[in-house]
């Protein structure tokens, strides 16, 4: 008997879903080999709405988001963007500013969203305060030197509470391909 459903692959900033029609007793197709990715939420999809790159353009990737395989193991919890020390960081969606200070001796700055999202920038300097409101796009600081990875961008999304991958929220970036059996 032939069962119908999905499989889905996951590759960085992109989910695969093919249908597939395979015999019971035949394994699922293997997934293709990339980094541990986040499972957003179904209530992330109310969260793309508005959300951009928090650097000008389409930035390029130093590292990716790696899921730790528990709440407290090792893992990347964010995604690190080559920007360059003094390279403007922007908001990437609508918010009040929740934090500016050091963390581990690197600055940073962390809002609040609507619906329950927290994002975190660092290293950044900013001259914004605890409950400034910024909106989407608008400058919020610069990158400075002192990051885990020199002259790049770490951007760290939470969704109350848990870590996921930033890139799940930003407009514009295919989420999901149809492929055929």
């Amino acid at each position: 008997m032939l069962r119908l459903g999905l499989a889905l692959l996951l590759v960085p900033g992109l989910v695969l879903v093919a249908p597939t029609s395979a015999p019971s007793s035949l394994a699922a197709p293997a997934p293709v080999s990339a980094p541990p990715q986040s499972s957003v939420p179904a209530s992330a999809a109310v969260g793309r709405a508005g959300w951009v790159w928090p650097v000008q353009g389409p930035p390029a990737f130093a590292r990716g988001y790696e899921a730790p395989a528990t709440r407290y193991g090792a893992g990347h919890r964010g995604i690190d963007l080559e920007v360059g020390v003094g390279g403007e960081v922007r908001a990437p969606a609508d918010g009040t500013v929740a934090f500016v200070g050091q963390v581990a001796g690197r600055p940073v700055v962390a809002l609040e969203h609507d619906g329950g999202y927290r994002s975190s920038l660092e290293p950044v300097s900013s001259s914004l305060a605890v409950g400034d409101r910024v909106e989407r796009a608008q400058p919020i600081g610069v990158v400075v030197d002192g990051g885990h990875c020199a002259g790049c961008l770490h951007f760290g999304v939470r969704l109350h509470g848990e870590y996921l991958d930033p890139r799940a929220l930003i407009v514009g970036i295919p989420r999901a391909v149809l492929l055929p059996a």
